[in-house]
Parts: C-alpha cells; structure tokens; sequence
C-alpha cells in the first residue's frame, strides 16, 4: 500500500482526526490532503481558506522581507550605525557558502529536490512518529513550505495577517501547502533556498544567513566553513534551544553534529569529513550590530549627535512615507545603503577643538557646526557632551527650581543641542545682524549707507513687556557694549565693530520685517511661542530688538545662514547625506516640482544676488582681522586674531547676549563655515561670562585652519562698485561731552 494509502485509511480505522487535530498531535497530517479535492476534506473551514487565498499577493515571491539599512560616514566605508527590527541583509545565493546551502538542506528537508513543494512521504513519516510517541517529534513542513510561512510573515501589514501567517492550525498548513505548489511552480530550486537562507531565522536577532554570518562568526555568508555552516543551519529548527552562545554548549553541538550525519546520509560530505569535522569545537567570534544612534561605537561617540540630526531629517522626508511613522519603519525594514555627509577627519577636529576649550562634565555647553557653503552638507557636529540615556552619574541641574529634584543633562545627554532636532536652541546675539544687513543689501541699500551711532539710541520701535533698554515714552533704547563705537559708520565698521546704534537705525530704515523675513529665508525657523509671536505678519515690523539677536536659534541654522555668503549667495538646506541606495541598487527618488530627483542631491537656491552675498562678505572680513576689499573697516574689531589663526581668508561674526549669558562665533572662508556657541542649556540665565566669548571664536577659527590643511587657499570675490554707493559729504560729527 502506497504511504498516502496507508494514512488515510488509519485515519479512517480510529476515527480520531478530529481529537487529534484539536490536541495539535499531528497538525502536519492534513497537509496530504491538498493532493485531494477540496470537497474531500469536510469541517476544516475550507471556505475561510480560500478566501485567505484570494486575498493573498499575486506573486509570493514578489514579498519583500525586512532588511537592515547601513548609515556610512562620508567616504561610504565607514560605517556610523545600523537601523533594524531585524537584523538582515539579502544575500543573493551566489555569495552563499556551499557549506551552508548543503546544510540547510540536509537539517530542515532532506528531499527539497525530489518534491514539488510538499512531501507526501515526510507527511507519513511525521504521521507514524507523532502518533506512536502521543506527541509532536516529527514536522512535515518542507523547507518550501517554511519559506512560505516566513514570507508570509514578514509581509504581513496588519496584526490579523500576521497571525493568519503563524497560527497554529491545520488550516494554516493547507495555507502554507497549497502556496508552496504555486511557488514550486514559479521558481526553480535554487531561487527558492536563496530566499529561504535570507528570511530563516537563526537567532540573536539574526534573520538571514548574512546577519547570522555576521552575528556569530564575524564573516561574510561565502566565508563559512563546514562546522559553522552546520551551527547555523541547526538554530532554525529552535535557535533559542541550540544558541552556541550560551555558557553550555552541548546542545549546540549534539544539534550540530546531527546536521553533519545528515550531510554525510544526503552524500553531500563523506562520511571521513564529517567524523573529522564533528570533532572540531564550536568557535564563535560574537558581533554585536549597532541599531539605532544610541549604538554608535564608544570611540566615536560623538558622532550619535550627528545621527541623530540625520535620524530627525529622516523622518521628516516625504519620500520615505506619509508620516513620521511610516517613515521609521521605513528606515529599520528598507534595507538602504545611507552615505552621510560626516567627514570622520573634520568631526575628530571639531571635537578635538571643542573639548580643548571646554571639557566634558561641564554644565556649560560648548558645542560646534561644520558645513560646507553650496550644498548644504553637515560636516561635522561636535559638543562636549557624551551622547547617552544613562543620566545616572550625571551633574546637579542648574535651574534653581529644578537643582535637586533632577539631574541634569550634562555629560551624558542625547538632546539635540546643536540643532536638527526639537529644541529651540540659544539666543544668538550679534550674529543677527547679518540679516538686517543682507535685507538691506537685498532691498537696494548701498554698503555706504551711513549713521551716526551714539553710545545710546532712542529708536522708533517700543519696548516689549520686561525688555530691558526701555526709555522716554515707552521706547526702545538700545545701547552699545562700548563708549569707543560712538561715531560715524556705514555697514563695513558698523558690523566689524558691532555697532548696536548703528544697526537699530539700518533696522529702522529697511524695516524690522524685512530682516526677520530675510532670517526665514537664510533657513531660521521660529520655536518658541514669543519668537512666532513676534516673527508673525502683524508683529515683526515692531520687532526692533530682532537686530540684536532675541530670538532662539541652532548652530545648526547660523552656519547653515552664513555659509549661504560663502556660496555668494545661494542658500542650501542643512543635508545630512549625500547618497540614498535601495536594495535593488537604485538611488531613493522624491518629487522636486513633478520631476523625480534622488533624495541626496542638495536642495539649493539663489536666495540673494552674488553681489549682495559679496558685498556682506566684504563687510564681514571686517570681524575677523582680514580687512574689507572695498571699505573702510575702522580700525579695530571684535575678533581681530582670527585671521591669523585661519591663515587664509575669513569673514564670521561674534555674538553676546545679555549678561554674556550666551557667546557665539560664525566663521567661514569659501570651502567651509562653521558656527559655535557657549551656553548653559539647562539654565539660559546661567551666563557663560565675558571671560569666555574667545572659547567659540578660537574652536571655529581652529577648526577651519586645520579641516582646510593642505587644501588650495580659495579667495573671496569683491562686491561690484555699484552695490557700494558714496559716502556723503557732510557726516554728522560726534558731540563733544561738556566740561564740568
């Protein structure tokens, strides 16, 4: 009697199919009936089973299994993280050892090449095993019939169509046999085990024999040998059971040297190799995968802040899915290559220059942005905080209210503290001036547009509710930071010196929305419920102090806002990468206007002229001890020693708040600029202090001379004559103080 004969009539004889369905004895025994018709079957809800299938892909091979996507630093080579639910990589079967491809075989279906997808004589091996031992010791699954079920799977979209996958019924396994007949049907042998090795699960969160490879034995799946392959290919059946990793590994090997007998019974290894090799000791070399920004190698730290800005950029891209959600799932099943912007040489010195001047463990936040001018790419994102969630050996808070009652996040920390993230950031001070001097560049100003600048200034603008330099009548009257600025200026020493008087009454003229419009456009974005409050339609034309730098903002956003004069002139947006590759080898596409573009390539406009750009530049060589080609920078200026320290030429920016509670520096030359602030992120009213505004300015400068070593020295473009206008002839003369 043929064995499918004898099945059904023991069947038949005890009458106990359904007892034996309901204990889960022998689940695997109804899968021969689907060589019968399905009429032949009664009482097992057939009719739900062939709605399953009408519901199912058209093409089962078509699935898309979750895959690993690796985020590399600039060079592509290095690699910064992994994001994952599972940890898989597909690996096309060509790259596969033949060592494990035979092993597989030889533990989970020993007759994979002889049948079409189910097994009737393994269905009534499993049938008598099972029923003589009153329990499951036998499957009848066929490795098709496994793919299936983990294709099945790792499809899955919805709660209810991952149980529909992976409950444990008789009707799931007619599922599972009648698929895989239509998979043997679509694709050979060969093209089945490939995709079997790169969904199987092996442990450790290893799915796929390239994870697995990877996670126990440091290799590539082509590398392995005879005893790993055999390893592996025995943790499908119970990875957790046969883990070789545990502090016992005598089941490991017992599981292991069964799967080398089978080989040696196949005829796939002689029956000498396989005696030799299961005298061989299991030998792992464990790698634990990074996931995640939190997981980035202890030697480089620092670079999980850069991340973490790629992390948010990420989930903010269109291109990636409807919303934040989907675009994180996105990123962990993708299976991308990510090549970031983050040049590991200009990151190591950045950081290098930061922790010089400031060390880690201080509550006072030094930190710094590199990017480079006409793409927008971030090079480097440094601070003097370790970029962690363990809190527990942290410092005292700083905020009065909170000191005691929290710790606070310094050194370890993964707040965005240089941008790119939810944080509003630090008031900039004096920086801000660029954008009431490019707005009035850009409104047709001229570079000799003149004020006389008194120590004290009675403006146009009213004082806000607590502002401080509130005068005569409610009005705004801002002040300077030294009695030497008094005088005549027009924009090249009223910016190298920072003029407050002078810049209010270039505010007045070209109007305070003007100026807060131009920060919108150089890439500032309003946090804070005042700062939109007053960015607002109806409120930034009286937004005097706007000038003098109120309003929260990123190092991020001000390297960005300078780097656009670098470019003369075209603003780019903050990328954190400069290729996005899918699995099938393609670059990741988004929509730019109709038109499909990668998701790399750098987001540029012109926002202002070149001439306008240059003209800025001009005046901004003032800062930095470089000189202005076209005007007069006045003689002295609030960060003379910067172009000695650069070494080629330089234009930036100083800035101070109140109390010197914050302290900036924004520098750039043509290749690269970069913006660093000192502040107490915990406590914006703990000031960092006059004695140390220099600690920004010298990690800049520094950081520019030595990213640029070695590099050709690029010059900046002199504004045209007709952007500069004349000076008048009749200047108002300073005021004589009277005598007592």
């Amino acid at each position: 009697m043929k064995p499918l004969s004898r099945l059904k009539g023991a069947i038949s004889a005890t009458g106990r199919l359904a007892p034996i369905l309901r204990s889960g004895l022998i689940a695997g025994v109804v899968v021969a009936a689907v060589t019968y018709p399905l009429a032949a079957v009664g009482g097992l809800g057939l009719k739900a089973g062939a709605d399953f299938y009408d519901s199912l892909p058209a093409e089962l091979k078509s699935l898309p299994p979750a895959q690993t996507s690796y985020v590399y630093a600039s060079d592509g080579k290095t690699l910064l993280t992994n994001f994952y639910e599972e940890h898989r990589k597909y690996s096309p079967i060509a790259d596969v050892s033949e060592n494990i491809r035979k092993a597989i075989v030889a533990s989970e279906d020993g007759r994979f090449y002889e049948h079409n997808g189910v097994d009737a004589k393994g269905i009534a091996r499993a049938f008598v095993a099972n029923h003589t031992a009153g329990e499951v010791s036998q499957g009848a699954s066929t490795l098709t019939m496994q793919y299936v079920r983990m294709a099945l799977r790792d499809g899955a979209q919805t709660p209810s169509e991952v149980m529909a996958a992976t409950e444990q019924t008789p009707l799931r396994k007619i599922r599972e046999a009648r698929l895989a007949i239509k998979v043997e049907k679509e694709l050979s042998k060969t093209d089945i085990l490939e995709r079997y090795l790169n969904v199987a699960y092996f442990g450790h969160r290893a799915y796929g024999v390239f994870a697995a490879a990877q996670i126990f034995f440091s290799k590539l799946p082509k590398d392995l040998t005879l005893a790993e392959s055999a390893t592996l290919a025995g943790l499908v059946k119970a990875p957790t059971a046969y883990d070789p990793a545990g502090s016992d590994q005598t089941a490991a090997t017992q599981r292991r040297n069964y799967v080398i007998d089978r080989m040696a019974e196949l005829g796939y290894i002689t029956p000498e190799v396989a005696a030799t090799t299961k005298k061989e000791p299991i030998k792992l070399k464990i790698t634990e995968p990074p996931n995640d920004c939190i997981a980035v190698a202890k030697q480089n730290n620092s670079w999980g802040f850069f991340c973490d800005m790629f992390k948010n950029w990420w989930l903010s891209q269109p291109a990636f899915g409807a919303n934040p959600g989907e675009r994180e799932d996105n990123l962990r099943r993708g299976g991308y290559k990510i090549t970031t912007s983050l040049d590991p040489k200009v990151q190591d010195i950045a950081m290098d220059h930061v922790t010089k001047r400031q060390p880690i463990g201080s509550a006072y936040a030094l930190g710094e942005v590199v990017v480079q001018p006409g793409t927008g790419l971030v090079k480097a994102m440094a601070v003097n905080r370790t970029y962690s969630l363990d809190q527990d050996g942290n410092g005292a808070h700083t905020d009065p209210k909170r000191y005691g009652k929290v710790k606070g996040n310094y050194p370890n920390t993964v707040n965005p503290l240089l941008g790119g993230g939810n944080l509003p950031g630090y008031q900039a001070g004096s920086t801000f001036k660029i954008f009431t001097m490019v707005a009035a560049l850009d409104a047709g100003m001229k570079m000799n547009t003149w004020f006389y600048a008194p120590h004290r200034y009675k403006s146009q603008y009213f004082a806000g509710w607590g502002e401080r330099g509130s005068c005569g009548g409610g009005h705004w009257c801002p002040s300077n930071a030294s009695g030497s600025m008094t005088g005549n200026h027009a924009m090249w020493s009223g910016f190298g010196k920072s003029v407050n008087t002078y810049f209010v009454q270039l505010e007045q003229k070209v109007g305070a929305d003007k100026a807060v419009r131009m920060a919108e456009r150089l890439g500032l974005k309003w946090r804070t419920d005042i700062d939109q409050l007053q960015a607002s339609p109806g409120k930034s034309k009286t937004w005097g102090s706007f000038t003098l730098g109120v309003a929260d903002t990123t190092p991020l956003e001000m390297a960005n806002a300078y780097a656009t004069m670098a470019a003369d002139g075209k603003f780019c947006e903050a990328l954190p990468v400069t290729g996005i590759i899918k699995p099938d080898g393609t670059p990741a596409m988004m929509d730019v206007k109709g038109k499909q573009v990668p998701v790399a390539t750098p987001r540029c406009r012109q926002e202002v002229s070149k001439d306008v750009a240059r003209a800025a530049t001009d005046a901004m060589r003032c800062v930095t001890g470089y000189g202005a080609a076209k005007g007069g920078c006045g003689g002295w200026s609030t960060a003379p020693g910067v172009y000695g320290m650069v070494d080629r030429p330089v234009a930036g920016k100083t800035g101070t708040t109140d109390d010197t509670r914050a302290a900036w520096f924004v520098g750039f030359t043509k290749e690269l600029a970069a913006a660093a602030f000192m502040a107490d992120p915990d406590n914006p009213f703990h000031a960092t202090g006059d004695y140390n505004a220099w600690k920004p300015i010298e990690t800049v400068a520094y950081t520019l001379k030595d990213s640029l070593k070695g590099k050709d020295v690029q010059q900046f473009t002199p504004p045209s004559d007709n952007i500069l206008g004349k000076k008048p002839a009749n200047l108002p003369k300073m005021k004589k103080k009277k005598k007592n």
